[in-house]
Formats: C-alpha cells, sequence, structure tokens
C-alpha cells in the first residue's frame, strides 16, 4: 500500500537508508556551463527553484516523487531499508540539503531546531547516517559530502564518485552568493515536499514493481531491466535454489556496477550486454537484447540460462574492465583502437580473446588488426554489411581454436579483394576515400599516428607518443577555412579560387594536429606566422622543412603533404 508523507517524515521512519550493492551507483549528471543543455542535477535544482518562486500562488508541497523500499528489519532498535527505486533522487536530496546546511554553518551557529533538522534529514549523533550509498563510494560519500573532512576530489576510482563531487561542487559553487532567506526557504521546501513509499518485505514483490515504475530520472537501461526481470524469474521458478541464486545475481550485479563506475564513459551498458548475447550464441547478428532474453525467460531451461548468463555478463565487464584499464595503460596497440573509437564490431572477439586466455602479444596484433578494419569501415563510408564478412571467423574463434591466424587473414582477403561485392574495403576504395573530406575525429586519430611515425623514423628504442598525452588535441587548418583578411596570396596561401575551397581545404594535406591553445593562438594568422610556431610535433617540423625554400602554402605544397599521409595510410592500415 502507498503512503503519502512528507521527505523529513520518510528519512525519519526509514532511520537508515541505504542502496544496495547489486543497485545501480550514482548515475546523476551535472552540467557546469551555462550553455550547454541542463542534466539531471541541474534540472533537480531549477525544479526546486521555480517551485519558490510559485510559493506566493501554490500552497501545495513540492512533490519528490515515489520511493520503492525493501525492510532489512530492526538491529540495534535502528530500522534498516534498501532503496530498491529512487535512490537517485534520493541520493542528490542528501548532497543539496548537505550543502545548504554548509553554506548555513558559514554563515552562523545553526539554530536548536536547525541542528535537529540537520540530525533528522542528514546525521544523528557521531556516527548515525541517515543515507548510505553503494559499499563501494560510501566511506567517500560521507567523507567528501557529509562530514567534509576529504578534500582531494582527484584521481577517484569510480565515475559514480566523480558524479558525487561534482554535484557537491555545483551546489556548493551556486549557493556560495545565496543569503539566508534563500538557503532556509531551500530547506524548508526539502523538509516538507511531499513524496509516496512503498515498503515491501518480499523481494518478489519489490523487483516486479520495480519493472513496471517509471519515475522520473534516467530511464532504466535494458541491463537494468534484464537484471530485475531474471531476479523476479527466480523467485517464481528457482525452487528450492531460490535464495542460493538470488545471492549469486546480486554478486554478479554488485561487480558488474563496480566495472561500470570504472568504464562507463568508454561504452554504453546495454551494449556490453549486446556482446555478452553474441558471445553466448556465438554469433554476431545477435540483436534485441530484451525480445531475445523474455522468449528464452518463457522457456523451461530459463533458470539454467540465467544463471550461465549472468556469469558471462559477469566476466564480460570484467574483461573489458581490464581492457579499458590497465591494459590500454601498458599496450598502445589496445590503446590505438580505443582512440579510434566506433570499435562496437571489434569487442566480441576482444572479449572472447580474454575469454580463452590468449597472449597479450596476440590480443595487440588482433587490435591492430581489427583498427585497420574498423578504420577503413569508417573512411570509406560504404552500406555494405561488415557483420557477414567476418561472422564466420567470429563464430570459429573458440576455446578449442583459440588462434587468431584465421581472423587476421580474413581482415587482410577483406582489405586485399580486387573486384566483386567484397571489394568495399579494398586498397583502391581507401585510396579514393582519403582524397575525399574526412570526418574530423578520424582525420585527429590518423594524424596521431602519422606523427609516431615521422617520430619513429631513423630511431632505435622509439617510445611512441599516446594520444591522450597531447594536450587537447584539435585538428587545424593550415590554409585557414576562412580566407585571411588582406588577400590569401598577401598572407602566403593560395588563392581561394573554387578549386582550392572545394578540393584543397578540407583535406589531410592541408590539416594539423596541435594543442587546443596552440590552434586558438594561431587562428587565422598569415602562413608565415602560423610557420613560425609549429616547433612542438613533428609534423609541424616537416611543414618547415617543406617550406624552407618558398614560404608560402599552396596547392603543390598540400598535394606533396597529402600524398606522404597517404602513403602512410595505404602502408599502415
Amino acid at each position: 500500500m502507498e503512503t503519502r508523507l512528507t521527505i523529513k517524515k520518510m528519512i525519519i521512519e526509514g532511520n537508515k537508508m541505504y542502496v544496495p550493492s547489486y543497485q545501480r551507483a550514482y548515475s546523476w549528471e551535472t552540467e557546469l556551463e551555462n550553455s550547454k543543455t541542463p542534466k539531471q542535477v541541474n534540472v533537480f535544482l531549477s525544479d526546486l527553484e521555480d517551485y519558490n518562486k510559485s510559493l506566493e500562488n501554490n500552497s501545495t508541497p513540492y512533490y519528490f516523487g515515489h520511493f520503492l523500499f525493501e525492510n532489512k528489519g530492526e538491529n540495534k532498535g535502528e530500522n534498516k531499508v534498501g532503496i530498491i527505486d529512487g535512490q537517485q533522487r534520493m541520493t542528490t536530496i542528501v548532497i543539496f540539503v548537505s550543502s545548504l546546511f554548509k553554506r548555513l554553518k558559514g554563515m552562523r551557529e545553526l539554530s536548536e531546531n536547525e541542528s535537529i533538522l540537520f540530525e533528522d534529514l542528514i546525521k544523528r549523533g557521531s556516527s548515525i547516517y541517515r543515507f548510505e550509498t553503494v559499499d563501494y563510494d560510501n566511506r567517500f560519500f560521507k567523507d567528501y559530502v557529509i562530514d567534509q573532512k576529504e578534500k582531494n576530489n582527484k584521481n577517484l576510482d569510480t565515475e559514480s564518485k566523480k558524479r558525487i563531487t561534482k554535484a557537491f561542487d555545483f551546489f556548493n559553487l551556486y549557493l556560495s552568493n545565496k543569503d539566508e532567506n534563500y538557503i532556509l526557504e531551500m530547506l524548508s521546501s526539502i523538509e516538507n515536499a511531499s513524496c509516496t513509499k512503498h515498503n515491501v518485505a518480499n523481494e518478489s514483490e519489490a523487483i516486479q514493481m520495480f519493472i513496471f515504475q517509471n519515475n522520473r530520472g534516467k530511464k532504466p537501461s535494458n541491463l537494468e531491466i534484464i537484471k530485475a526481470q531474471f531476479m523476479f524469474n527466480v523467485h517464481l521458478y528457482g525452487g528450492e535454489e531460490k535464495e542460493t541464486l538470488i545471492e549469486e545475481i546480486k554478486e554478479r550485479f554488485e561487480n558488474i556496477y563496480k566495472s561500470i563506475s570504472s568504464i562507463e564513459y568508454n561504452i554504453d551498458e546495454d551494449d556490453v550486454l549486446i556482446y555478452t548475447l553474441r558471445i553466448y550464441f556465438n554469433s554476431l547478428w545477435e540483436n534485441g537484447a530484451i525480445d531475445r532474453i523474455n522468449r528464452i525467460l518463457s522457456e523451461e531451461n530459463s533458470i539454467f540460462f540465467i544463471k550461465e548468463f549472468t556469469y558471462s555478463l559477469n566476466k564480460s565487464f570484467e574483461y573489458l574492465t581490464t581492457f579499458f584499464g590497465d591494459d590500454q595503460r601498458e599496450y598502445l596497440q589496445i590503446h590505438s583502437l580505443i582512440t579510434l573509437g566506433g570499435i562496437g564490431i571489434s569487442l566480441p572477439f576482444v572479449i572472447k580473446s580474454y575469454q580463452f586466455g590468449i597472449s597479450k602479444s596476440d590480443l595487440c596484433n588482433l587490435c591492430s588488426s581489427l583498427e585497420s578494419l574498423v578504420l577503413r569501415h569508417r573512411l570509406i563510408g560504404t552500406r555494405a554489411d561488415i557483420t557477414s564478412r567476418i561472422n564466420p571467423v567470429f563464430q570459429n574463434f573458440d576455446k578449442n581454436n583459440s588462434s587468431i591466424e584465421p581472423i587476421i587473414k580474413q581482415i587482410e582477403d577483406i582489405k586485399n579483394v580486387e573486384n566483386g561485392w567484397w571489394a568495399h574495403w579494398n586498397n583502391e576504395t581507401l585510396i579514393q576515400s582519403i582524397n575525399g573530406f574526412i570526418h574530423h575525429p578520424t582525420a585527429k586519430f590518423i594524424l596521431w599516428k602519422y606523427e609516431n611515425h615521422l617520430e619513429s623514423q631513423g630511431k632505435s628504442g622509439y617510445q611512441p607518443t599516446r594520444f591522450d598525452k597531447i594536450e587537447s588535441p584539435e585538428l587545424e587548418h593550415i590554409a585557414p577555412q576562412t580566407e585571411t583578411a588582406g588577400g590569401a596570396v598577401n598572407a602566403g596561401y593560395n588563392e581561394y579560387d573554387e578549386e582550392f575551397r572545394n578540393e584543397y581545404i578540407d583535406c589531410l594535406g592541408n590539416y594539423l594536429l596541435l594543442s587546443k591553445s596552440h590552434n586558438c593562438s594561431a587562428s587565422n594568422s598569415p602562413f608565415w606566422d602560423k610557420r613560425n610556431s609549429y616547433n612542438y610535433l613533428m609534423q609541424q617540423k616537416e611543414i618547415q622543412e617543406m617550406t624552407n625554400e618558398n614560404i608560402i602554402w599552396n596547392k603543390e605544397k598540400i598535394d606533396e603533404r597529402h600524398k606522404k599521409i597517404t602513403d602512410f595510410i595505404m602502408e599502415t592500415f
């Protein structure tokens, strides 16, 4: 039965709320720039402000939505409840209220009633915290947000901790110039805000309600829905091993969410769900995870599938955490593939590689081969389906045949076939694509690889430069997109005729990799001024050498440089 009450009363009745570790960690985002689209934390604040502005004509309490709790019984007189739905809102409420009290304490001492309110909403005594987030973030949450004794917000090991600090720091900065009346109005609005809650003792009921509940905030991901469906299915059909299986699923998802908190800016969790499905059924054609899994859950062997698939899912996240973490930092070939981006077609191969325990040397070679295929596919831009070309070698890549040679051979065949329906990614087509417009992120990637190529010439023991070591890399047009004031020829560039505008401005030969600060300073300067600033990367020095005898940047020079980069691409990819 739903109960309507105030936020203050709900927190007091809950006594001690916590987010179970098999639930998602803090996932709400904060936007720090006013010019950009507000994120969930910004909307949370603006909604409260809009409500306070309307108070003269509105006596209805602010509504914080519905919360779903699972009772965990009493321990030493404390009522403990797990938040099944609403943890993102509750976490944000606690972060904001803590920031409000920080601002108020900075202005004056709290009154007796305000001290009581702090104890009711945030912390009672020295050790009773009203709210706790997931285990792996909780100590930091208490130290940084509640007790405010932790000042370091750098080098955090989970993305959820970063979001917590970003939200708290955003609120602190926003409130820094607000007066006492604003703070007290906000505290009153939150204290008296209404909400509804539903407490359940039966985990099955909680899971079922989660599946059908739709609260404001982030829409549940497919992974969250699948988790809830798995647990509900086990409650219905788990038999004697039901409790054991529920605990197993919780443990698996606790590990999964820890992994997500480390790698979620590299990859979408629902994509990992799809990759795992493709590996489980050994086909790159697998799509539509929800529909596929729902069909399996309606069959007799659903419990066996749940056990096996949650194990596979856990391992996929574990492998990808290593891939995007330690291995990317250690192996340039892995870093290079990840830097290229858009590598979804590659990741089922990568996960299988970890699963079968292939050597890091083989994994690096596989990544380089997959990189060449992904880059060609992107540059050429064909609609031709690549899945049908590589699915057979994916299916044959298994624990009994874990050699990467058939995969590499297939990719080389795709690259070198001369004609027919397989010839979409061959060398001839690649050269044609390089001569056209190239998407800027892809051009930056190519120029980074070209930079390492130039730096390695004639050097033994050379250590390549990682892309993430280049300070805010940007793409510079050597001959500016807009003709320089006073005339292009007078500024050391080619005449901006129709051919130059259409075929030379946006081509690889006219692109240069610069740091953001360097790019801003170069801008639309005359060529000789730009040239004098090209003192950092080897490709910048290459341009200086190309123009030693005649300091002009025209069609001939762009053609010359374009050919150098094209030759490098053909040799490398």
